[in-house]
C-alpha cells in the first residue's frame, strides 16, 4: 500500500486548501504506524527576500519550511522512515516535473529511494488527479506508480453495491434469527 484512501483524501483536501500556492509534507511510517505531516511552503518568502536566487514563487515550487524538516528529522530519529513526500501543481497536470526530479535527486542517486513522490494536480481550485512516482533501478529514473488506493475504492463500491442488491432481493436476512 502506497496510500490509503483517508490519507489520499487529506493530501487532496490539503492541496485544495492551499491553492492557489503549492501545497507539500510527507507521511512517515514505523511498521504499521502511519503519519502525516503537512508541511509549510515558504517559496514565497524565499522568493521575496532574494528573486534572483529563488526566481519562482509558490505558485510554481515549494520548499519546505526548516521547522517542519526538523520536526521529520525528529520523527526519522524516533524510527520513523519516509513512505511519501507530496506536493501539488496549480493549474498544472498531475506530472512529475524535470524540477521535481532535480529536487529528488543527490548527485544522480535518489534522496529517498524508498519514498513515492504523489503530486496533486489543483485545477481553478479543484482537486484534479493525484499520479505517484517512484524511483526505478533499471530505468534509471522515476517511473509512474499506481497508488492502489483506487482499486480499494472500487473494491468498496463494488461490495456496498452487492450489499444493496442482496437487501432489495431479500436475501440481507438469510441464516438469522429474528
Amino acid at each position: 500500500m502506497i496510500v490509503t484512501a483517508e490519507e489520499l483524501e487529506a493530501i487532496r483536501r490539503q492541496a485544495v486548501e492551499e491553492y492557489p500556492r503549492e501545497s507539500c509534507g510527507v507521511i512517515l511510517e514505523q511498521g504499521r504506524l502511519r503519519r502525516i505531516v503537512r508541511c509549510r511552503n515558504i517559496q514565497d518568502e524565499l522568493h521575496a527576500k532574494d528573486p534572483q536566487r529563488h526566481p519562482r514563487d509558490a505558485r510554481t515550487a515549494y520548499f519546505i519550511d526548516p521547522k517542519d524538516l526538523l520536526r521529520i528529522g525528529r520523527l526519522e530519529g524516533e524510527g520513523f522512515s519516509i513512505a511519501v513526500i507530496y506536493h501539488s501543481h496549480v493549474d498544472a497536470g498531475a506530472y512529475f516535473s524535470p524540477t521535481d526530479r532535480q529536487q529528488a535527486l543527490i548527485g544522480g542517486e535518489p534522496t529517498y529511494p524508498g519514498a513515492t513522490y504523489l503530486v496533486t494536480s489543483v485545477m481553478g481550485g479543484r482537486a484534479d488527479a493525484v499520479a505517484g512516482f517512484r524511483w526505478s533501478d533499471r530505468e534509471r529514473d522515476f517511473v509512474r506508480v499506481e497508488l492502489g488506493s483506487d482499486r480499494w475504492r472500487w473494491l468498496e463500491r463494488a461490495l456496498f453495491g452487492a450489499g444493496r442488491l442482496w437487501e432489495r432481493a431479500g436475501l440481507s436476512t438469510l441464516g438469522r434469527k429474528s
